[in-house]
């Protein structure tokens, strides 16, 4: 959404989101034909739907839809509807079903909301809610817990930033796409299509003492393997080369609003494997997450102080033992998922044909 159009709605004490859909710019929600009276779930994303939200606050829409009987019998591909204007990204249901499997954060998120929260809901749309249980298992401690490892290194690499010597700085970098390296390499499982090595010597760059070097060498590797593998490495580095450029206020703003999901992906993944619920508004943990976003555990270096990490290694641990003790199952029950799937399919298809 436009800014300024985020400062008008920063002004109000809560925006009315079942009006704002129907506005201008929204029609997009009522006009598209995979939309519309196709949209099962409608609902708030982001800072609105945690209860974190402040006054700069983006509106964010999450949903899902149907998809068409050409998507299930013909040749037709949806995937998700995403419009950057208002922040607002729909997922088609085949997609979001393969994604809550793997109990993936952004999108559990959808199915744990608070009634208020929802701004569209279908009959199908209800018998999902109804029935997201059986897309819990065992496998949030990882889905999970590896978002917050992500939130986690963006966290210390912006600390790392501010508070380290180049050298060292260098290396933590250096660690850092190293593990983001690994982590591509572990989700494609095996890389045989060749070789890479990182490592850090003399500066070429003058401004700099010490550089990350690469000596790769390649044979047959997809494209696609290859850019996804230097976008992992990418995106690490390109935090630091705002060293010097930063809008202080800015960046520790956001440097606050990383640790507060951190915080915020334990709390969701606990609940999950201890009671089997998705809460995605954290109306009993605002205290916390709201003084972690406010700057109140960051000290004067800008560095975070012992007791934003005590309270960090508490959730680690808690994580670890509900893992162990969850009474979810390892993997989700296929069995009634596809027997789900199946049900909602064919009420598209005798509806439409």
């Amino acid at each position: 959404m436009p800014a300024h159009e985020r400062g008008k709605m920063g002004d109000m004490k809560m925006p009315d989101f079942k009006e704002l859909i129907h506005t201008e710019p929204y029609a997009f929600l009522w006009n598209n034909r995979r939309l519309g009276k196709r949209i099962m779930l409608l609902g708030l994303g982001g800072s609105y739907a945690y209860g974190t939200n402040n006054e700069n606050s983006d509106i964010d829409i999450r949903g899902i839809t149907l998809n068409l009987p050409s998507d299930l019998l013909g040749l037709t591909e949806f995937a998700q509807y995403e419009d950057g204007r208002t922040d607002t990204v729909i997922y088609s249901f085949q997609k979001i079903v393969k994604l809550l499997l793997e109990c993936n954060p952004n999108t559990c998120e959808i199915l744990g909301l608070d009634e208020e929260q929802y701004l569209v809901k279908s009959a199908l749309g209800q018998e999902l809610l109804e029935n997201k249980s059986i897309f819990l298992s065992k496998r949030a401690a990882k889905s999970f817990g590896g978002y917050a490892g992500a939130q986690l290194r963006r966290l210390q690499n912006a600390v790392a930033r501010d508070s380290m010597p180049q050298t060292e700085r260098e290396q933590h970098i250096f660690n850092s796409v190293r593990n983001a390296l690994e982590d591509f390499q572990r989700r494609y499982s095996t890389f045989d299509k060749g070789s890479i090595r990182l490592y850090i010597d003399k500066a070429q760059n003058p401004e700099l003492e010490t550089e990350i070097f690469v000596d790769a060498s390649y044979r047959h590797l997809p494209l696609r393997d290859y850019e996804g593998m230097l976008s992992a490495m990418h995106n690490v580095v390109k935090d630091y080369d705002k060293i010097g450029k930063r809008n202080h206020k800015k960046d520790d703003n956001h440097l606050n609003k990383h640790a507060m999901h951190l915080i915020r992906l334990f709390m969701m993944a606990i609940d999950i494997l201890e009671k089997g619920e998705i809460r995605t508004h954290r109306r009993e943990d605002l205290d916390l997450l709201l003084k972690i976003r406010r700057g109140g555990f960051q000290k004067e270096d800008k560095t975070f102080s012992a007791e934003f990490y005590d309270i960090l290694s508490e959730y680690e641990r808690r994580l670890e033992q509900a893992a162990k003790e969850s009474w979810l199952p390892d993997n989700p029950d296929m069995e009634r998922v596809e027997a789900f799937v199946e049900y909602v399919n064919r009420k598209v298809i005798e509806t439409e044909t």
